[in-house]
């Protein structure tokens, strides 16, 4: 029988809705029927495509002497931590200052009164690798709390007065100057990894934000080295084993430090920072192999992930099945040299294994291989329509194995990141239908996830939006998402739906004392701690995405409060950027964009004229861009006319502005590399 999560939207949590566990979702009752029974609070957190979350459940939560004792002795709650950011950012911290490590799932013990006592991650069926077991942990924690029933308070108590005593510095309220930003590049340097790209060793993430910010850097200043660092990362990635050879799209990290094997999860966020990253490094460049990379990532984005309303959902799993019906890591993607051939005959499957590094011994496990580009050229000589033919071949066999599942949970956040790449891919390469994508799941937002006061809710499903507020992150992308799409499109509609959300940013999220930003609203639902936090995760900090688009839209609107709000947020990274640079990448590229201006371009005439597009290909740092008609519906435009009758550009900075131009060249030096 179906236990209380059969009514949630979520596709995790439906996930276990027909364990033995008694799930309750995160709830006041759940805390009030802890309290009744006088019993402490089993809080599990995980997410859809979470491998090792799969592992625990089907060990643990599906065994019926396992469910027996966690009915018994704790009311059971099931978070599934996309939807609630915030829940799982309060007990995360808890977690890693007691462990010194974190990761999902998470298994954190309460009181009633939600403070947290004992922790872990993933807990196996048996004692392992000096590991208790979990049914050992549960009878742990279970007399503890009959015996020891003070102790545990006093300890509960103590860990909550600890958390709420971390305050976070928000710097001086200044924003970074070149000082600071070239020592975060030096900082790089010292980390990156110059025979394979990227930054670190094993495991590897993909460093969009960093990138972006070295991209950023280099058309400020002209540093090679930032240059450099940012390509060949791109590169390195875009031929490894991260990225989906047949398919286009990137994988969640590599467990290698060469970029061979993947986690196979592919997720909406990485995929959509991506796209973007390898759209700008071919503006900046002009490389094949960016406009390929991005131009599939979108396809990807648009073919796998798109949902029957308009939004894109959230991942992709990991796992699938193998032959044998058994879910197994990467099933789905790699191949042997033997399936090769059976698909493409002997010559072209001989080919394809040398093209794409499919060796008898395998990269991967038991014998297969990830596909790979190990080789500029493949390591072959081959004609380009023979490749393309064998990739859609292979494609096309790919197809016919069982398909990883899909999270169909549609997260406000990681759309309007989508958005912001679609739309701005799109407009790059000529492709309107990628910039439809973009409107019509930005609509979605519109529709379904604001309320009539701007208000978004965090997630939807199915069309159904879900419960849970919206965070920081939530308005600062979404919003990102709307501000780029007033670019490209010149529609004004989207600058102003971007300041509704940044109107409630700025009413609800950011302390008026210090200027620093919090995770959640202020009038929003009270845990243990308020959760802020201003560094890089797998996405941009909500921090350092609401400093990016209050700057845009301070550079359309000329909005004080929104600047001023944006430079005090960038206090942050002035004091972090120098020390800890890779885990605040995105920071960083505000603070150029900051530095730079950024600058305020008016194009009066034709949406999608040569200047136009002539202002996009810009690569001078967050440079904002409005098109249309003279005096149009875009505040930049308004008393901007033509020249001569020709399409004319106008490009500030602060609002002072240079000569008008009617020449794509002379727009093109304006908006280059330096400035």
């Amino acid at each position: 029988m179906p236990n209380r999560l059969a009514h949630e939207t979520s596709p995790y949590l439906l996930q276990h809705a027909d364990n033995p566990v008694d799930w309750w979702p995160w709830s006041a009752e759940a805390f009030a029927a802890a309290r009744e029974r006088g019993v402490p609070v089993l809080l599990s957190v995980g997410y859809s495509s979470c491998h090792w979350c799969h592992v625990m459940a089907h060990e643990s939560f599906e065994d019926d002497a396992t469910a027996a004792l966690m009915n018994e002795h704790f009311v059971n709650i099931k978070v599934d931590r996309e939807e609630r950011p915030d829940v799982d950012a309060v007990y995360m911290e808890a977690v890693q200052a007691a462990t010194g490590q974190g990761g999902w799932p998470m298994t954190v013990f309460l009181t009633a009164d939600a403070e947290p006592f004992y922790f872990g991650t993933y807990f196996p069926p048996e004692p392992r690798h000096g590991m208790p077991s979990f049914p050992q942990v549960l009878d742990g924690v279970h007399r503890a709390w009959a015996d020891r029933r003070d102790e545990v308070g006093e300890v509960a108590a103590k860990i909550v007065k600890d958390l709420s005593e971390r305050q976070l510095a928000a710097g001086d309220g200044q924003r970074p100057g070149e000082e600071e930003l070239s020592k975060a590049l030096l900082g790089l340097t010292r980390d990156y990894d110059a025979t394979h790209g990227g930054f670190g060793g094993a495991p590897k993430f993909p460093p969009s934000m960093v990138i972006e910010f070295l991209l950023r850097h280099h058309a400020r200043t002209g540093s090679e080295g930032a240059l450099q660092m940012a390509a060949d990362t791109c590169e390195r990635m875009a031929r490894g084993g991260i990225y989906d050879q047949l398919g286009g799209g990137f994988a969640r990290y590599s467990v290698d430090r060469e970029w061979v094997v993947p986690h196979f999860e592919k997720m909406l966020y990485d995929n959509a920072l991506l796209c973007r990253v390898y759209a700008h490094l071919w503006r900046a460049t002009g490389s094949d192999l960016a406009r390929r990379v991005a131009l599939e990532t979108a396809d990807f984005m648009v073919g796998e992930l798109r949902t029957n309303e308009g939004g894109f959902a959230s991942a992709l799993d990991a796992d699938s099945e193998d032959a044998t019906g058994k879910l197994v890591e990467g099933a789905y993607y790699v191949w042997t040299p033997a399936q090769l051939r059976e698909v493409l005959g002997e010559a072209d499957g001989d080919l394809a294994a040398a093209y794409f590094g499919v060796t008898e011994e395998g990269t991967f496990e038991e014998g297969s291989s990830v596909l790979q580009l190990p080789q500029r050229d493949g390591g072959v000589v081959a004609d380009a329509s023979r490749i393309a033919a064998v990739r859609e071949r292979l494609l096309a066999a790919r197809a016919e194995r069982p398909a990883p599942g899909r999270d169909d949970k549609v997260v406000a956040a990681w759309n309007g990141l989508a958005i912001a790449a679609l739309a701005e891919t799109g407009a790059l390469f000529d492709r309107p239908d990628l910039v439809a994508a973009a409107v019509g799941a930005a609509d979605l937002l519109v529709r379904l996830h604001m309320d009539d006061r701007a208000r978004l809710a965090r997630t939807s499903k199915d069309g159904h939006v879900g419960a849970n507020a919206g965070v920081l992150e939530d308005y600062a992308d979404v919003a990102e998402g709307f501000l780029t799409l007033a670019s490209v499109t010149g529609e004004g509609v989207w600058l102003e739906f971007a300041g509704f959300l940044l109107d409630h940013v700025l009413a609800q999220f950011v302390d008026p004392g210090s200027g620093a930003l919090y995770d959640t609203a202020a009038d929003g639902e009270r845990l243990i701690r308020r959760p802020q936090d201003p560094t890089d995760n797998a996405a941009p900090s909500g921090w350092s995405a609401a400093a990016g688009a209050l700057l845009s839209y301070a550079a359309h609107t000329g909005a004080a409060p929104h600047r001023e709000a944006a430079e005090r947020a960038l206090g942050v990274v002035k004091a972090l950027g120098p020390r800890v640079p890779r885990f605040i990448g995105h920071g960083l590229a505000v603070a150029e964009a900051a530095v730079d201006g950024p600058r305020e371009v008016a194009v009066a005439g034709e949406v999608g004229g040569a200047l136009h597009r002539v202002a996009l290909l810009g690569t001078a740092p967050g440079a904002v861009v409005a098109a249309g008609p003279p005096d149009g519906e875009l505040p930049l435009l308004a008393g901007r006319s033509l020249v001569d009758g020709r399409e004319t550009a106008y490009v500030c900075r602060g609002f002072v502005c240079d000569r008008p131009t009617t020449d794509p060249e002379e727009l093109a030096e304006a908006l280059g590399t330096f400035g």
